[in-house]
């Protein structure tokens, strides 16, 4: 073997050691990262889908993601759609609002206040831990069947889950904290907007998404039972006549929406807790 040959394989071995560490230090970087990691799952649930969906599910019960994709465009021109979103939007965003603003109060207060935590936090739980689709009728009865109502239930649903994990943020904030504030003359106010605010903001944004999914949760059930407008009321009635392709659309939308607002309440989060690090 001349001297040539042996250089030109040396060279070879050497570049194709080179491209299996480059690989191994793409595959490390991959698997330690999370977003990776959720988007590859994505993308292995939608390809499982459309391929069990085109050769194996039947189309009437399960049609393909791609087919589901493709009639967006026509969803949006059923009648009446873009107002059913509408309406379900406003009915979500106020109960929302109204379940934040209760929500928060009321938690700060229990975790706060210990003889309030042990007196109301056992009936908070109590109620949270009942299932909410029992009270349904009985909101129907006081509110009647309009906005009203699902604004009611939906709120019903948000402000628990809120309550109870800015309780749990407030309660174990370090008492350190509060007797140096206190030391230094600090007002209730002060020490809220100081020292128990931004210790909370991990609770509290994940009680605003908690609150987000759960006021949701309540204004479609409500909708899915006693509305004649809103996303509730399209999804009984694809549902009843076996509209498989718009009954899937408006799931896929309804979930890229909650994403959507779960991602940006992430983002505002790490945003704001960049002190912590």
């Amino acid at each position: 073997m001349t001297v040539l040959e042996k250089g030109a394989r040396t060279n070879m071995a050497a570049s194709v050691q080179s491209e299996e560490a480059g690989l191994r230090h793409l595959w490390s970087k991959f698997v330690s990262s999370p977003g990776a990691l959720r988007l590859a799952l994505v993308i292995g649930f939608f390809a499982a889908w459309e391929i069990y969906a085109s050769f194996f599910a039947n189309p009437r019960f399960l049609p393909p993601i791609s087919e589901v994709v493709l009639s967006l465009p026509k969803f949006f021109q059923i009648r009446n759609m873009t107002l059913a979103l509408g309406i379900t939007a406003f009915e979500v965003a106020v109960a929302f609002v109204m379940a934040v603003a209760i929500g928060v109060a009321v938690g700060i207060a229990l975790g706060f206040s210990r003889v309030l935590n042990q007196t109301f936090m056992p009936i908070v739980l109590l109620i949270y831990a009942t299932p909410n689709a029992v009270f349904l009728p009985l909101f129907m009865l006081l509110f009647g069947l309009g906005v009203t109502s699902k604004i009611a239930y939906g709120f019903a649903h948000g402000v628990f889950p809120i309550i109870i994990t800015v309780a749990a943020g407030v309660a174990n904030l370090k008492p350190v904290l509060l007797a140096s504030a206190r030391s230094m003359g600090a007002s209730r106010y002060q020490i809220l907007r100081h020292v128990i605010f931004p210790h909370m903001l991990p609770n509290f944004f994940a009680a605003m998404r908690l609150g987000m999914a759960t006021t949701l949760l309540g204004v479609i059930l409500s909708e899915l039972f006693v509305s004649q407008a809103g996303i509730g009321h399209f999804a009984r009635l694809f549902s009843m006549t076996f509209q498989t392709v718009n009954l899937y659309a408006l799931i896929l939308l309804v979930t890229t929406i909650a994403i959507i607002i779960n991602e940006i309440l992430r983002r505002q989060e790490a945003r704001l807790s960049k002190w912590r690090d």
